[in-house]
């Protein structure tokens, strides 16, 4: 398996599961297009576009650092333009771009409720969308999105009935996109078992004692890499990570833990029809 040669398209690929799945991909030799708005450091987000761009290029990839608000039409147009441009066309989207707010409707704010639909869902669509003429084009061409199955539970929901349609709302793009592009395009979703060690767990969901329950973004890199090398016919699909791995042959996620020691904390949106895999445990090695 290689994806050496092969361009990709990563919106919110400056960090976290974006810039794993990219230097995955780096590591074969792709050229890879990272789409995301940080240009300049954050004082609570680490890496910007350059930053990432530097890590590609050192882990042996082709890199094309564009800054990106994935809300813009044309920004998001212009930049996947650029990037079949630059690298002769386009063979993966990654749609990994996405806000968060875990508040209750009468606790959100409808601005930020406009910017995780805007972002989640209509960036989703969007990037799709103008990224369809290009791919078309390709030998195996895939859109992957990182949202969850589509379990619609009240228990989902009823806590942050915003961030979850927001999250739903790229998923149904996954429903729609694959049966419209049925034999051309793959397109499927990818959603962790566990939280993934990124800014968002740490900023948002109690900090460092959460970061030390989760696995790291490279499980959802390997799992991701995998799908890539999957024919287009493998599409319509809401894979669960450690399951999918599971599947292709992996039977060691320990070395995915942050720490060994603590037990890991299950993500939203995980069906309870889909347990972990046999000989997989969520308990502490301690």
């Amino acid at each position: 398996m290689s994806l050496q040669g092969k361009t990709l398209f990563i919106t919110g690929g400056s960090r976290g599961i974006g810039l794993a799945i990219a230097l995955k991909a780096a590591s074969d030799g792709a050229n890879i297009a990272i789409a995301a708005k940080t240009v300049e450091p954050h004082p609570k987000l680490e890496g910007t576009i350059h930053s990432a761009a530097a890590e590609i290029e050192k882990a042996g990839g082709k890199a094309l650092p564009l800054a990106v608000d994935v809300r813009e039409e044309a920004a998001v147009k212009a930049a996947i333009d650029e990037t079949a441009a630059k690298f002769g066309g386009i063979d993966i989207v990654v749609n990994n771009a996405s806000a968060i707010q875990l508040t209750p409707v009468a606790a959100t704010d409808m601005r930020r409720y406009d910017l995780m639909q805007q972002i989640n869902s209509r960036g989703t669509f969007m990037v799709s969308k103008y990224a369809l003429p290009h791919l078309t084009k390709a030998a195996n061409p895939h859109i992957l999105m990182l949202s969850p199955p589509l379990d619609m539970q009240t228990k989902w929901f009823a806590p942050h009935t915003a961030y979850s349609m927001a999250k739903f709302g790229m998923s149904l793009v996954v429903l729609g996109l694959s049966g419209e592009q049925r034999g051309k395009i793959a397109v499927n979703a990818l959603w962790p078992r566990t939280t993934i060690a990124t800014a968002a767990i740490k900023n948002l969901l109690g900090g460092d004692a959460i970061m030390r329950m989760s696995r790291k973004p490279e499980i959802l890199a390997e799992a991701a890499y995998r799908i890539f090398h999957k024919p287009k016919n493998f599409t319509g699909n809401f894979l669960i990570d450690d399951t999918f791995l599971a599947g292709e042959g992996v039977t060691d996620f320990d070395p995915y833990r942050v720490d060994p020691s603590q037990p890991l904390q299950v993500d939203f949106f995980v069906p309870d029809t889909i347990p972990p895999p046999p000989g997989v445990s969520l308990k502490s090695k301690a």
